[in-house]
This record gives structure tokens, sequence and C-alpha cells, in this order.
């Protein structure tokens, strides 16, 4: 995949922001970008670097091609693949609840 950020680095799952996804969240307001890069880099990174498939906020999408997976973050939804090859998590796109299905 081009245009994407390595973020974390770990012995399990790498994490990668993808251009979609920065350019999702730099479109919030401030006081939600706050609360998004505090909750990522303090909550989700560190479960998606140890186990990306299970967890009380993590969800397979139904009927997606390729496997996505939905990790819930209040009324924010975050959609991601998970290459199991190289063990890289790819953060592909966030928004809003109301609208993240549409």
């Amino acid at each position: 995949m081009r245009n994407i950020r390595e973020v974390v680095s770990s012995n399990r799952y790498r994490i990668f922001e993808t251009k979609e996804y920065l350019d999702r969240l730099s479109r919030f307001s401030t006081s939600d970008q706050t609360f998004l890069n505090n909750k990522t880099r303090n909550y989700v990174y560190p479960q998606l670097q140890k186990e990306p498939h299970f967890g009380l906020n993590i969800k397979k999408l139904v009927n997606y091609d390729p496997e996505t997976w939905r990790y819930r973050l209040g009324r924010f939804r975050l959609f991601y693949l998970i290459d199991e090859s190289e063990k890289v998590v790819y953060l592909l796109t966030i928004d809003f609840r109301k609208d993240a299905y549409r």
C-alpha cells in the first residue's frame, strides 16, 4: 500500500496510518482530534499491537472484501485491515458512527 505512515512498531503487529485515515482525522474539530489522538495512542494502538482480532470494541465486519475490522471509539468508528503475513494493521479511515456505515 502506498501513502502510509508507520506509527508504532512491536514484536507483534505494526500499525500504519493510511493517507485517507490521516485526511479524515484532519477534518474533525480540534477537540475531537485531541480526543482521538489521545485514545488511539494510549488505548487503541497498544490493543491492536497485541491482538487486533479480539476485544470489547473490536468487531469483524460482515460481507466485506477484503476482511475489514471496526474499532469503536465512543461516537467514532475506526476501520482497519490486518495483513497476517506481514503482521501489519492498516488504519483505513475514521468517521462519526452516524456517517460510518453509509
